[in-house]
This record gives structure tokens, sequence and C-alpha cells, in this order.
């Protein structure tokens, strides 16, 4: 066993030991068995061919939660989104922060709490859902975030319930003693015919060391809706793994908008089935690199039944030597006839040495059916960049301006305009004459 393994044990072995009488040990024992057996994956293994996790494999980061590191409250005010009245749900170094949350006087009884609470007034729901979206087999950073949940969000929307507020949950990671890593862990229950919106805000607020492994689950009933935001701005030195699954019935629809700018190395999964005719799921993604950052985008989405609809769009703009990675698969079942599937990524490379991998796939055994995928990967328009030039607007402007258009195609899709005013701001932010260019799209 080497040391890596060796130090995940002894971390798990005290966790079992402060939770020695949580109904979940079992579990957690089962998950880290599976951890401990494949280890963490390589690029031999074909879904890791091209992210090699060997700079997180090789640091020995603490994961038992420590929630003594100190917030104040302009960090938390610089975070949260101004001008969107929200539940809030706050996670400082992955503990929750009942100080910065506000789920109280909810209307309609929804189910919202900590996961560490959850775990100990919650049982009968947890046992039901907790782990039955995702496979611990397929994914050992999933088995390992099992095997350490600690905290995370509960959310149990009743059926016929409407919310009109978004839940934001954030997650903050600051300097602490040590190099540490955080296991969120959410799960999502959307009732029949419900609809809510929530945002997973990961952020840090410095240049720490740290590790992010984090899991949602999520299942939507007959006529249920969920439009999830996912905002990825991890310090430049952190290490963010996350993985997406919902599992989707009858008549039901998803909305997933997937924003990544920050980390040094990141991966995002999304898996989604859509188990009954009228299941629906849109995908839109946007993941802009820099520096040295590699950030890897995988989808997977299984049509099971007729009648279903799936729709992903990603864009990517890598500048510097970054490099960023898109696979997107989906399986038509052979008794799903009369789905759709359309999938695409576009990738605007800025720099000679950035690299994209893009490996769209469709993988089907039914014949009738409507699906098709495409992947482009250029630079900058020259004809476009000459029309700037000639209305009297310097080169550096002018590429500022059409990468800013090109994201834009993805931000566009937002329906809440404090979130879509934030992410602008972000993106703006990472090119040349920002001042500039905020006045030009005024």
């Amino acid at each position: 066993m080497n040391e890596t393994i060796q130090h995940y044990l002894a971390d798990f072995k005290q966790l079992q030991n402060i939770k020695k009488d949580d109904w979940f040990s079992k579990q957690r024992q089962s998950a880290f068995n599976i951890f401990q057996e494949s280890g963490f994956p390589n690029t031999r293994q074909e879904n890791w061919k091209y992210t090699d996790v060997k700079p997180i494999a090789k640091n020995l980061f603490s994961n038992i939660a420590n929630s003594n590191v100190v917030i104040d409250d302009d960090e938390i005010d610089a975070i949260l989104f101004k001008d969107l009245e929200c539940i809030e749900l706050v996670f400082v170094n992955g503990t929750y922060s009942e100080k910065y949350s506000n789920i109280k006087d909810l209307p309609g009884n929804p189910t919202i709490k900590n996961m560490a609470n959850a775990l100990l007034s919650d049982k009968y729901f947890l046992e039901k859902h907790l782990t039955q979206y995702v496979n611990n087999d397929s994914n050992s950073f999933t088995a390992l975030n099992t095997a350490f949940i600690q905290d995370g969000v509960y959310i149990n929307i009743p059926p016929n319930l409407v919310l009109e507020k978004p839940i934001n949950i954030t997650y903050v990671s600051k300097n602490n003693s040590n190099i540490f890593a955080t296991h969120p862990r959410n799960l999502i229950l959307i009732g029949e015919n419900s609809k809510a919106t929530i945002i997973e805000n990961y952020i840090g607020v410095d240049n720490t060391n740290y590790f992010t492994n984090a899991v949602t689950e999520t299942s939507l009933s007959q006529g249920a809706s969920l439009e999830h935001y996912k905002i990825q701005q991890e310090s430049s030195n952190a290490f963010h793994i996350g993985n997406m699954n919902t599992s989707q019935n009858k008549d039901s629809r998803f909305e997933s908008h997937s924003i990544s700018i920050g980390g040094a190395l990141v991966r995002n999964d999304i898996n989604a089935q859509l188990n009954e005719e009228g299941a629906e799921i849109i995908m839109n993604g946007l993941y802009i690199t820099d520096g040295t950052q590699h950030i890897d985008n995988h989808t997977r989405v299984d049509h099971l039944k007729p009648h279903t609809q799936s729709n992903q769009n990603y864009r990517g703009v890598l500048n510097g030597k970054s490099r960023g990675v898109f696979n997107g698969k989906v399986v038509v079942h052979p008794q799903a006839q009369k789905i759709e599937a359309y999938q695409n990524n576009a990738n605007l490379l800025l720099s000679d040495d950035s690299e994209i991998d893009t490996k769209p796939e469709l993988e089907i055994y039914a014949d009738d059916v409507k699906c098709n995928h495409g992947a482009t990967v250029g630079q900058l328009d020259k004809d476009m960049l000459f029309y700037l030039r000639s209305r009297a607007v310097d080169e550096e402007t002018a590429r500022s301006l059409l990468t800013y258009a090109f994201a834009d195609e993805i931000i566009s899709n937002i329906n809440f305009q404090p979130i879509k005013n934030k992410l602008e701001h972000l993106i703006i932010g990472r090119l040349p004459d920002s001042s500039l260019i905020r006045e030009y799209i005024q």
C-alpha cells in the first residue's frame, strides 16, 4: 500500500471512530474498500486518458473537517449574489456556517438542511435515497466522497411546490494550517410537479492548496423541474473533482449550467439517466483557462425510454499553456425510439501553446432517432478582427471583445440577471482592457 492510500486509511479510521454510532458507517466502509482497491484513476483508463490526477494523488490532504477557520463579513459579502434574494447555505472549509446561512421561514415546508444534521435527523429518507443515484464502483473519487461524507446539503421539495427563491449553496475554501480536502455531498429530491433553482458555488478566497471532491445526487419525480447552476471559482492552486448525477422520471426537465473558471486541475462529470418518456435535459457549459490550468468536462446521457430529449452545448476559451478536455457521450438504449439528442462543443484557442481534446460521442442502439454531434476548434476570426480595427478599436481590445462574445453565447442562456451579471464580470475581468470592454457592452 503506497503512502497516499495509507494516509487516507488513517484519516478514514479516525472518521469512523468519530462516527462509530453512525447508521451510515457500513456504507462508508464499503465505499472506502472500493477506493482502497481501485486507488486513484490513471491515464491508461479511457475516461481519464487526457487528465492525469497524479498532482492530487501525491498530496497528503487532511480529510477531517476543520471548523476553526475564520472568514469575515466582507469576504462573504463579496461572494454572495447581490440583488438576488436567496435561501443561503454557506460552508467554510467543508463545515456548515450557521452564521452566514439563511434557511428559516421557508414557504411550502421544503426540507433544506446541511447533511451533517440530516444524517442525524432524516435517516428514513436518506436510507432510501443517499448513494442511490451514483455508482461508487465506476468512479473512485465518488467512492472516496461517500467514505468521507461529513457535510453538504440535503434538499427535499414536496410535490406541487414552486420554490420562488433560488437555493444558493456556497462552499468557501480558505487558508488553513494544513493542506486539506473537503468532500461535500449534496442530495436533491424534487417532488412531483415541483420546481426549484439551485446554485452550487465553489470559491477559493486566497491561493491556498486544497482539494474539493464534490458529489451531487438529484432525483426528479414526474413533472418536476430543476434549474441548476454550478459555478467553479476555486483557488489557482486548488484541485476540484465534481460529480453530478441526475435521475429523471416522466415529463421532468433538468437544466444545467456549468461554469468553470478557477482551479489548477479540474474535472466536472455530469451523468444523466432519462428513465421515462418526456424526460428532458439541457446542458450548457463554459470553461475558461489560462496559465497551466487543466479543465476536463465529461458528460454522459442515457436515453432509456422513448420520447426523451437531450441537448448539450459546451464552449471553451483557452489561453497560455492551458489544456481543456470535453468528452460528451450520449447512449441511446434499444427501447429508446423517437428520442432527440444533440451535442456541440466549440473551442477558442487564444495562444499557440493552449490545447483542447474534444470527443463528442453517440452510441445508438435504436433506429428511429434524431441525433447529431459536432466539435470545432479555432482561433479568432481574422475578418471580424479587421472589421473592429477598421472601426478604430485597437487589436488587443478587439480580440477581447470577440472572446467575450464567444463566451457570452453560454452566459446569455442564464435566466437570473444577478447571476448573469456576476459571471459577465468574472469573464471580463480575465480579459485585457476590461474597463474598456464594459463600456462597449453596456
